[in-house]
């Protein structure tokens, strides 16, 4: 089942991987103008008016002898969606894992666990309030999308350019983080690192 998803996101089969991101959008941005329940109603009923005439029109064909009469779905009727009872247990044990981890991560952050990460959480919170005021979520989750679906696929193409692009992000970050680290244990400037740094001269 992951390995489709990954084939849907670095476009593998382009045909299926249009369907899937055009569905997602205009079902995301129908949503601006109907309710959540009307938009699922309305494809719902789309979808199996579609598949009860494509059944309907296989089973004329086969009637009337111009067909060998196999399901027209039938790849999608035998696709293998389930999960053993030890996959099961093991990815309910990591969504778990991982819940209780986000808990632990958040409680650190509003209780200043760690006085920098708890800025960096506060300056976060600040850029997310004018993300709110530009956009709503259901905006932001449009951008997700579309954002998941191509991504991958240019980071795939230009890898060694967007490593190189974050590489001197981190580097200037690691710095500030340096600065700030400096100035909480009191300030200075930073240790002489090279081999035979100068040394202070006796008065």
């Amino acid at each position: 089942m992951a390995s489709k998803v990954v084939d849907l996101i670095y476009w593998k089969d382009t045909e299926r991987t249009g369907m899937v991101l055009t569905g997602l959008v205009v079902g995301l941005l129908s949503l601006f103008q109907l309710s959540i329940i009307t938009v699922v109603s309305t494809v719902s009923l789309a979808i199996v008016c579609c598949t009860i005439s494509v059944r309907i029109y296989y089973g004329l064909i086969h009637a009337l002898k111009w067909g060998d009469g196999e399901h027209p779905f039938k790849t999608y009727l035998d696709l293998d969606i389930s999960f053993s009872g030890e996959e099961a247990e093991r990815c309910t044990q990591k969504a778990i894992v991982m819940f209780l981890s986000a808990i632990d991560s958040m409680k650190g952050l509003f209780f200043v666990k760690s006085l920098f990460e708890s800025l960096k959480f506060l300056v976060l919170m600040y850029l997310v309030t004018y993300l709110g005021r530009l956009c709503n979520g259901l905006t932001v989750l449009i951008i997700g999308v579309i954002a998941v679906f191509s991504l991958p696929l240019f980071y795939k193409r230009h890898q060694e350019k967007v490593d190189g692009f974050f590489a001197k992000i981190q580097a200037h970050v690691d710095n500030i983080k340096d600065i700030f680290q400096r100035l909480a244990q009191g300030g200075g400037p930073p240790p002489d690192s090279t081999p035979g740094g100068a040394k202070p001269k006796n008065q």
